[in-house]
């Protein structure tokens, strides 16, 4: 980690503020998560990371962890709102900054909307994503959790979190992103254990704003992504209706992060004019290429029978294993994914061959591989891709077995002539993916 974006800290109050600064902008923008949040962990997902350099691109980003989230000091009870406001003071005479912008995500809005009605003289601009002034329901506020789902939220926490599925629950596109569950369930042990957890929400439940609404005079844009299902359209509604002037914009997509996932150029193009007063000019261009995608099969019991060191070993293995014949092949390696790698190549032959080179060679080390081919129409942005071709192609390696390499009838029609043969395996209704697509086995000739 580069010197400018190390995690430093701050003291507030008898506790410790973890944050983080990137970029040099005219601008500083101030960015809080929701309580599931751990500033560190969370450049370690290549999305989220684009997402954030995004806002050093045209501003000072500072980026912090509320008292009692991630790598700032634990809490076991609500703090008292005047507090919440000390933390995010205590970080700007830290960084030196005299005046900012407030970007809210979750629960973060809600200290977001706090901080800009008691300090407007230091705040710029206000945007809440996915924010509420309460999570609780109540007669006048009918949008929020009832007694019964409260309860039912805990007890989920309590007997799923570190398995991915409460995170993944509510921002699915990123729990069906390749890699994306293997990173939820890391990050939701990061957060906290089960109880601790449980203790963080069940104080988001106690927090409500809705109070210092009317006090908010700065410029806000509330933006929610439109089906999103844990925190209903009914809240983002209710903070237009009560700051005075705010403008709402609804964002595509499902996820309650969406900087994470789906919609996270749509969020950021949304802030971006909303601060700058002028949009980011496209940066994506596109490209016809062959996308891999390969993962280990099996790697959870494989990790848990080997142990961390043996498994951490193995996994360097695979690395660089993959990335000689990815690069062998005139190919390039676009990220690894934990227990896989995304590729591309240049020729569609080619990438066969290297994906059945790469089982070939990991499979004696007890590493069974399996992978997807597929050509196709891909976006650039920056040393990432995206597009529909991305989502077929890892949808195709999920079909696959121990051993196998399954491409899109693209692939095997591409490829006539070079001596490859398939095998088969009739159309297959791929997860995300409108229509359905007929799948090959490449076969030992």
């Amino acid at each position: 980690m580069t010197p400018e974006r190390a995690i430093r800290y701050v003291d507030s109050g008898g506790l410790q503020i973890a944050y983080q600064v990137e970029g040099n902008g005219p601008l500083d923008i101030v960015v809080a998560f929701d309580w599931a949040s751990n500033i560190d962990l969370l450049r370690a997902l290549p999305a989220t990371d684009r997402t954030l350099r995004r806002f050093s691109e045209f501003g000072r980003l500072i980026v912090f962890d509320m008292r009692g989230v991630g790598l700032s000091d634990p809490v076991n009870s609500l703090p008292a709102l005047e507090e919440w406001v000390d933390d995010v003071e205590a970080v700007m005479d830290a960084v030196g900054s005299e005046r900012h912008a407030l970007v809210g995500f979750g629960q973060g809005a809600q200290l977001c909307m706090l901080y800009a009605a008691m300090r407007p003289d230091e705040t710029t601009a206000l945007v809440t994503v996915n924010g509420f002034a309460s999570l609780r329901q109540s007669p006048d506020y009918p949008m929020g959790f009832g007694p019964e789902a409260e309860k039912n939220a805990i007890k989920i926490i309590v007997e799923r979190w570190g398995t991915g599925d409460v995170l993944g629950y509510s921002s699915p596109g990123l729990g069906e992103s390749p890699g994306g569950p293997e990173w939820l369930a890391r990050f939701e042990r990061a957060v906290g254990s089960p109880r601790r957890v449980a203790i963080k929400q069940q104080l988001a439940f106690d927090v409500d704003v809705r109070d210092v609404l009317p006090a908010i005079s700065v410029p806000t844009l509330v933006l929610h992504t439109e089906r999103n299902r844990f925190v209903g359209m009914g809240h983002a509604e209710y903070l237009v209706d009560h700051i005075a002037g705010a403008r709402f914009q609804e964002l595509p997509g499902r996820d309650h992060a969406p900087g994470a996932a789906e919609g996270a150029e749509h969020l950021m193009d949304a802030i971006e004019e909303f601060l700058t007063g002028s949009k980011k000019a496209p940066a994506l261009d596109r490209a016809l290429m062959t996308v891999a995608f390969t993962d280990i099969v099996g790697s959870t019991e494989l990790a848990t029978d080997l142990g961390d060191r043996r498994w951490r070993n193995l996994l360097e293995v695979h690395e660089n294993v993959s990335r000689r014949e990815i690069e062998g092949s005139r190919g390039r390696v676009v990220k690894f994914t934990g227990d896989g790698v995304m590729a591309t190549f240049d020729g569609p032959a080619r990438a066969v061959q290297c994906m059945r080179s790469i089982g070939e060679e990991l499979e004696p080390l007890g590493l069974p591989l399996r992978a997807g081919v597929h050509t196709g129409e891909v976006e650039l942005i920056g040393d990432d891709i995206g597009g529909i071709a991305v989502h077929v192609a890892a949808r195709i390696a999920a079909l696959a077995g121990a051993g196998e390499v399954l491409t899109s009838s693209t692939v095997r029609d591409l490829v006539a002539g070079s001596g490859l043969v398939f095998e088969d395996r009739g159309e297959q209704t791929l997860k995300g993916v409108p229509e359905p697509w007929r799948v090959f086995a490449a076969t030992t000739p």
